[in-house]
């Protein structure tokens, strides 16, 4: 329900800090609470997603389902939905961003896109089939179990995944594997990174755990593989991108079924 003016911008105010920026007509706009300098990475990642979405989907966008997971406040989600997207419906494990999903959602009366509550670790959204599109953007290096939750994403992807995550340095080389003589090559890597003063201080961009896990490009094109997509690929990053993706430090990656 698209709510009254008053009530509107009572709520936005309410629901503050904001971390997207969201421009709500006559309810005003949210300021993020990211540093400016650092602001530019939604715009990016927004940019390079409009880029794989409409050039991979063209004319049948508006049969498309989107599944959204980890949406956060909702930003991506509602970028599908005003694309005319069939349904979109975003997840994720905060109700806290939830709430402001929701608000945006009802601000800009966007009838085709649905909220629900859940864990990327045990993701059972309601059984009608796979999406299409789904989105797993920012996620990935923030979990403990990043296996388990790639291969729930890739259950329920019919199409194209497209993921964004920080990625860390590459490293190779040969693990003994039962005995001296005995060895096996290795090649990507995951990054373990204690994320516990994130999140005992409740930070919503951290994990639903303390520890996370930050793959390199080879382990995250291994690790999709063995989710059970058939191949992925890096996008090159647009002119003016933000400074990590210019650098090859963040990378948008997409999976396909």
């Amino acid at each position: 329900m698209v709510p009254a003016l008053h009530e509107g911008q009572e709520r936005l105010a309410a629901l503050a800090p904001w971390f997207y920026e969201f421009d709500l007509g006559a309810y005003g706009r949210t300021v993020s609470s990211l540093p400016p300098e650092v602001l530019p990475i939604h715009q990016t990642r927004l940019e390079m997603v409009n880029q794989v979405v409409d050039g991979y989907f063209g004319s049948r966008l508006q049969e498309i389902r989107c599944l959204d997971v980890g949406c956060h406040e909702g930003y991506y989600s509602v970028a599908m939905a005003r694309k005319g997207m069939r349904e979109v419906r975003g997840v994720d494990v905060r109700e806290s961003s939830l709430a402001k999903a929701a608000f945006v959602r009802d601000a800009l009366g966007l009838g085709n896109l649905a909220f629900e509550r859940h864990n990327c670790e045990d993701l059972r959204v309601e059984e009608s089939g796979p999406f299409e599109l789904t989105l797993f953007l920012g996620i990935l290096y923030h979990l403990e179990n990043p296996m388990l939750c790639l291969r729930n994403v890739s259950r329920l992807t019919g199409e194209i995944c497209v993921l964004e995550t920080q990625v860390v340095d590459e490293v190779e080389g040969y693990a003994e594997w039962g005995a001296r003589e005995w060895t096996r090559p290795y090649h990507g890597v995951l990054a373990l990174i204690d994320e516990s003063a994130e999140y005992h201080n409740q930070n919503t961009e951290a994990g639903a755990t303390p520890l996370a896990t930050c793959p390199s490009p080879v382990a995250l094109h291994a690790m999709l593989k063995h989710a059970g997509f058939r191949r992925s690929e890096i996008i090159e990053p647009p002119p003016g991108a933000y400074e990590q993706h210019q650098r090859g430090k963040r990378v948008v990656c997409v999976a396909y079924k």
